[in-house]
């Protein structure tokens, strides 16, 4: 059967490359999707189906990339955050952008053909509440467009005129979970997760539907449930066997947001599952257990779902180091043998490469500093956790933190070097329980609580540098080169053909560097911060490369208080799609410099040191999530100690709580009194008076 469909493929394959050179459209179809030679188009969210993200092109390529110029660029004021992979098809590009809305553009007359809309805030209600505008991508099928919604809807769109083929919910309106990942399509199925660990009892799964009707097709779920009800199948049986306490009560987790791989050569699909639901293990499987299949590589049988082998990165896991990250496909040569392998970093530390024949682990190396494990034993597949990396005793500051050291941030593969490229982040992570009551903690829909507790709510926004852009070795399992980058969350790679590895960065800065040795030979400012990973194709047998400029996403939310620090205010800075080619030289429209919002100090308001501890645990449970980490936005939503709303009650109330500003994406808070406000008016007041005194 193997030999058949790689046959089969290699056929399509050949018929396709015949049919672009008589000037046939193209159909994305299986042969196209597994064509690694065609370098015209970029087909799917890593280019093809293997992820690898390694363009064939090389026109543009390390001894000219310094004549690279601005070809046009294309304003996109009606969305905020762009963190997708635009995908492009005979001239036109597909992307999405805020609130699940995809769009179309002609790259020949650099015009957009039409718009899609979800009309997500219209539908999402108090979901509103727990996803970001964000959205990682499309998906495209034989003419069509699928993109996962915000409130949890996929949906089919015909990509010649952008109207609505058919619409499936995928996840139970009442419950707070979202969709902000790209969909995978094979074999006219088309497979989304989801996410919303955090904001409720949620257990994990995927789901795959009939790519030309909408009808489910199959579902795996990541965790157990309540075996009372009886187990979906074996695997779940399994599972069962490696939880304790009543877990199912808590959901349990392993929501797959992202991280999903199709492999043609054995019609399996991987995907990376989340972390535990809530993150404290000591609350969600009392007795401990390894609690499959959090953290996990899980391989499934692509028409049927049906569980075949898995790897679990981290047993039992209780730091948010879930394994939602790239599952990147390669022919690697290992101890002189060639290997059929899978490679992932997930946010643990450790680089994996695994066997996708059979799921044995290869290697598992260290990337960075890491102290809450020492190393994977070779022969467990195991992590050696290092004593009192739980935070027992109470609290612990460990490396990384839960932002780990390699978070969703696209990583490539060139088989010219040899190696993968990606974004690392050394930041500890302070971790406690304290005060937290096992036995009677429950979980509050919508509202963020991990029964851990991860900030200590004084932070002010600092200086830090603590992001490198990595080129690893998979087989030798080494570093080969590293590029110190700004600040924290910097976005994805391309690598090409041409030697080149392109980047954007947090400090608004597009970079391309040799792909050997890591020398940076050419860089353009955009005047924004750049959240998403830059695609290259060709349109009339010209190389272009685009990327969308539109700083965005969960670090810019969470990581306020270090993402603040590049200046990237709330809506001050045009978000863009930028497009190159090699001679160009046209102007970029000039954009706002960067400014630090300036929070605003009331001095005849007396903080109460009471009010404050109530407002801040208010603050965290409902506002954290977009306004940042510590009341210090990072520039997805505005910076509330600036901010002259919250200052006065009625103003405050007429937003929070009777959702004024809904159809801008800031939902209302029905259940929250007047002496809520009160509470967060003192919390704000407080670190709006710290932030004041602090120089960043």
């Amino acid at each position: 059967m193997r030999l058949s469909t790689m046959t089969l493929l290699c056929a399509g394959a050949l018929l396709a490359s015949v049919a672009r050179a008589e000037g046939a459209p193209t159909v994305v179809d299986a042969a196209a999707l597994a064509d690694e030679s065609n370098g015209a188009n970029w087909l799917a969210f890593g280019r093809t189906w293997s992820e690898q993200r390694y363009s064939p092109l090389q026109e543009i390529n390390a001894g000219n990339v310094k004549d690279l110029g601005l070809a046009w660029s294309l304003d996109l004021p009606e969305h905020r955050s762009l963190l997708a992979t635009p995908l492009v098809v005979d001239g036109v590009m597909y992307f999405t952008g805020s609130w699940s809305r995809i769009e179309a553009v002609d790259l020949r007359t650099r015009r957009k053909l039409w718009t899609y809309d979800p009309k997500v805030l219209e539908v999402a209600g108090d979901r509103a509440r727990v996803f970001w505008d964000s959205n990682r991508g499309a998906a495209f099928w034989k003419g069509r467009l699928f993109v996962g919604t915000g409130d949890g809807r996929l949906i089919a769109v015909d990509a010649s005129t952008g109207k609505e083929v058919w619409s499936a919910q995928t996840t139970d309106p009442k419950l707070p979970l979202f969709i902000n990942g790209a969909p995978k399509v094979f074999r006219d199925k088309v497979l989304i997760g989801n996410g919303g660990t955090e904001v409720g009892a949620a257990r994990g799964y995927v789901t795959a539907y009939d790519t030309e009707t909408g009808k489910q097709a199959w579902r795996f779920h990541v965790v157990p449930g309540n075996p009372s009800d009886g187990f979906e199948n074996k695997a779940m049986e399994m599972a069962a066997k490696t939880w304790t306490g009543q877990w199912w009560k808590h959901g349990g987790g392993g929501q797959t947001w992202h991280g999903m791989t199709y492999d043609a050569e054995f019609n399996r699909v991987y995907i990376g599952t989340g972390n535990g639901s809530p993150w404290n293990r000591r609350i969600r499987s009392p007795d401990g257990g390894d609690n499959l299949f959090l953290c996990s590589i899980v391989a499934l049988d692509a028409d049927t779902g049906e569980y075949q082998w898995h790897y679990q990165t981290v047993p039992g896991e209780t730091w948010d180091y879930n394994s939602n990250m790239d599952i990147v496909l390669a022919d690697l040569e290992i101890e002189g043998k060639p290997v059929k392998a899978l490679m992932h970093a997930p946010k643990n530390g450790f680089f994996y490469v695994i066997d996708r024949t059979s799921g044995k682990l290869l290697s598992a190396d260290k990337l960075g500093k890491i102290t809450w494990a020492s190393h994977v034993d070779m022969k467990t597949g195991r992590p050696v956790e290092r004593p009192g990396a739980r935070y027992e005793d109470g609290e612990e500051l460990i490396y990384p933190s839960a932002f780990g050291l390699h978070n969703w941030h696209a990583m490539s593969y060139n088989k010219d070097t040899g190696l993968t490229y990606f974004p690392t982040m050394e930041l500890p992570g302070w971790f406690s329980d304290d005060g937290i009551d096992a036995a009677t903690w429950t979980h509050t829909d919508f509202q963020l609580d991990t029964a851990v507790r991860f900030t200590k709510g004084d932070e002010v926004p600092v200086k830090m540098d603590a992001s490198s852009l990595l080129a690893w070795d998979p087989v030798k399992g080494t570093k080969v080169w590293e590029v110190k980058l700004p600040g924290l969350w910097n976005p994805g790679t391309l690598t090409s053909a041409g030697n080149l590895v392109f980047q954007g960065r947090t400090d608004g800065r597009f970079v391309a560097y040799d792909a050997a040795n890591g020398k940076a030979l050419w860089e353009f400012e955009t005047g924004l911060g750049i959240s998403a990973p830059p695609v290259t194709y060709e349109v009339d047998g010209r190389q272009f490369v685009s990327l969308l400029v539109g700083w965005g996403g969960a670090g810019t939310s969470f990581g306020g208080v270090v993402t603040a620090q590049h200046g990237w205010a709330y809506r001050e800075h045009p978000r863009r799609l930028l497009t190159f080619a090699l001679g160009e030289r046209a102007a970029l429209p000039p954009s706002p410099p960067p400014r630090i919002p300036t929070p605003l100090v009331k001095e005849d308001f007396k903080v109460d040191p009471m009010l404050v501890d109530q407002g801040e645990n208010l603050y965290v449970r409902n506002c954290t999530f977009c306004h940042g980490g510590s009341a210090v936005s990072g520039g997805y939503a505005p910076d509330l100690r600036a901010s002259p709303v919250p200052l006065y009650l009625d103003g405050f109330h007429e937003v929070v709580v009777e959702g004024s500003r809904a159809a801008q994406g800031m939902p209302g808070f029905r259940e929250l009194t007047r002496e809520d406000l009160v509470a967060l008016q003192h919390y704000l007041r407080r670190q709006a008076t710290l932030g004041a005194n602090a120089k960043l």
